[in-house]
């Protein structure tokens, strides 16, 4: 497993992909963190967390893109269903992979804090539970664009596939509004990334919400686990 984990690493790298996806976030991040909070005199980062929520739906379907979609393009799938290693440890290693790189991205766009620190007195509680919901965030968009890769060898519609996914999850949380009657509303509250996200903004760490994020990355993870185990007996 750690063979494949290297190997994805190491292709971020080799590859644009890797560099672009960094310098996208970090250049998005920058300008988002400047306009909510440097411009504004404020410490207050609820806007900044929720605008780098959609930030996240653009930015991470470029690093998942190529995860399954680029083996199938260059023919070397085969030599992943064929390695000594379980197709469980396979996906989970390539998760990682692409986990590690948003994760020390995630790292360097939280170095602008600093700042509110020099300046102001931020509460640090608030701003580590919203650090550690972007990273939940993440995680769970991670898996679901790894779902969309492995059903494609074109990466551009991975990318556009996993976007309109995530588009929906995100859309979930704002139909609530004009949806008047509650079960329906409740059902997709259960759903909605957004709804369970705010909590975080907000000052709140939710474990309700973490335990939610975790399933949708086993559950994204697990189908994608079946893709494969049906592909390799085929």
């Amino acid at each position: 497993m750690f063979a494949v984990y290297k190997r994805e690493v190491r292709s971020y790298f080799v590859s644009a992909v890797g560099y672009v996806f960094l310098a996208v976030l970090l250049l998005l991040s920058a300008a988002v963190f400047s306009v909510t909070t440097l411009l504004r005199q404020s410490c207050d980062i609820t806007d900044y967390f929720t605008i780098m929520l959609f930030v996240l739906m653009v930015a991470l379907p470029v690093l998942t893109m190529k995860l399954f979609a680029e083996e199938r393009k260059l023919k070397t799938e085969q030599l992943l269903l064929t390695a000594p290693i379980s197709i469980g440890s396979m996906v989970f290693a390539k998760f990682l992979a692409a986990f590690t790189v948003f994760f020390f991205a995630n790292l360097l766009c939280s170095l602008s804090y600093i700042t509110l620190f020099v300046y102001a007195k931020p509460q640090f509680g608030v701003i580590l539970g919203n650090i550690i919901a972007l990273t939940l965030v993440g995680a769970a968009f991670i898996s679901v664009g790894m779902f969309v890769s492995a059903l494609t060898e074109n990466q551009l519609a991975a990318a556009i596939g996993t976007f309109a996914i995530l588009l929906a999850f995100l859309a979930l949380g704002f139909l609530n509004a004009f949806i008047p009657f509650y079960p329906a509303r409740f059902v997709l509250n259960w759903f909605s990334l957004l709804s369970r996200y705010t909590n975080f903004t907000n000052g709140f760490f939710d474990f309700a919400a973490l335990i939610y994020y975790i399933s949708v990355c086993f559950v994204f993870l697990f189908i994608t686990c079946r893709v494969y185990e049906r592909r390799r007996y085929s």
